[in-house]
């Protein structure tokens, strides 16, 4: 099952958030995604999902169709694992992290939707069989900055059958209007990206102490700060989340060796797909360490996170970003939440296939 031909599609999908506020100071009114079609000599074809939001897009692009591209033309689709390292020791002198494994990530996505199409079964098979067909799904809310936004949207999730809720906010009135909303004992979790100092992010926490979250997502810059993570959460006695910023299964053990955090969450089209995800996921079962994956995508790389977590705990929930309208759709209707649960596809590979008129009608032409 030799590669043939690799293509990339640049696809922006117009969506409003429902709010004044962004996250992470980047223009959220597109969602960007790098689409990787690669195809055998067969005439087979897998799909993948680079990550590329904030304007990473064109490097992402230029990286799959410059660097990776070409080495990949001729190579066994099936020697997943092989390539992976390929790719990841052939490109180590550019970068361990960022674009370089965002582009090696949508690569293995779609060389996993590949395999599990010749063999005639979902991915989820191939990582050892679905344990369930639906995901419980988190409500991931915007920044809104206003506490009365805040609480409208939290009611408005809570009322379509979401089980708990995710703000990306950094002030405490912003959190007591979020847990005011939904009542005491719905999970309530709080991403921050990245703002603080470790003092800043200890006096941030012990305000929201109150309102009894599930997790504290991010709160210090830089990410890698593990031993600063390790030291808030003893301090603060609030579980603490992290890891979408991570890249390779290798931070991720230093991660764990740290004791950083409750939660680990790699995301699938950065840390270096499917193969890597994997890694991780042997890790924490070995350190009793729990994965909570960062998926606020629509793309193969939500699909490939749906098989992912089908073969995972219970308590590993599906996120999924919580806008106000969506222009397109890669899937139609197939990836919305109902009722607070996302389906996992049961066709061969990732289960679905993007639609190629949304790629025709929202690749961007310049790219």
């Amino acid at each position: 099952m030799k590669i043939a031909e690799i293509d990339t599609h640049l696809v922006k999908l117009p969506y409003t958030t429902g709010g004044t506020g962004n996250i992470g100071r980047m223009d959220w009114t597109t969602l960007d995604y790098v689409l990787i079609r690669i195809e055998t000599e067969g005439g087979l074809v897998g799909w993948g999902d680079a990550f590329a939001y904030g304007g990473a897009a064109l490097s992402v692009k230029a990286a799959v169709d410059h660097m990776l591209a070409p080495k990949l033309i001729g190579q066994d689709a099936s020697a997943i694992g092989q390539l992976s390292y390929m790719l990841q020791q052939g490109h180590h002198l550019l970068g361990r992290y960022g674009i370089t494994m965002f582009a090696i990530s949508g690569i293995d996505i779609a060389l996993w939707d590949l395999a599990g199409k010749a063999a005639g079964v979902p991915v989820s098979t191939l990582l050892g069989g679905a344990r369930r067909g639906e995901i419980p799904a988190y409500a991931s809310l915007f920044n809104y900055s206003d506490p009365d936004d805040v609480a409208e949207h939290c009611a408005r999730a809570l009322g379509e059958g979401f089980g708990s809720i995710k703000l990306h906010e950094t002030g405490e009135a912003q959190v007591r209007a979020a847990r005011m909303a939904m009542g005491d004992g719905v999970p309530l979790m709080v991403d921050t990206n990245c703002p603080w100092t470790p003092w800043q992010a200890r006096e941030a926490a012990l305000s929201f102490k109150q309102y009894d979250l599930h997790w504290l997502e991010e709160p210090i810059f830089p990410p890698e700060d593990f031993e600063s993570l390790n030291r808030l959460a003893i301090e603060v006695d609030i579980p603490l989340a992290a890891g979408e910023n991570a890249c390779t299964a290798f931070e991720f053990q230093q991660m764990m060796n740290a004791d950083a955090v409750t939660y680990y969450q790699p995301s699938v089209t950065k840390v270096g797909g499917i193969t890597e995800f994997n890694k991780i996921i042997a890790m924490a079962q070995l350190q009793g360490a729990t994965v909570m994956p960062h998926a606020p995508y629509f793309g193969p790389g939500l699909l490939a996170t749906l098989h992912i977590l089908a073969t995972m705990p219970d308590e590993c929930l599906a996120e999924t970003f919580y806008y106000k309208t969506l222009e397109a759709s890669l899937y139609g209707d197939a990836i919305v939440a109902k009722n607070g649960n996302i389906a996992v596809p049961t066709g061969s590979g990732l289960g679905l296939d993007p639609d190629p008129d949304v790629i025709k009608d929202y690749g961007d032409k310049d790219a």
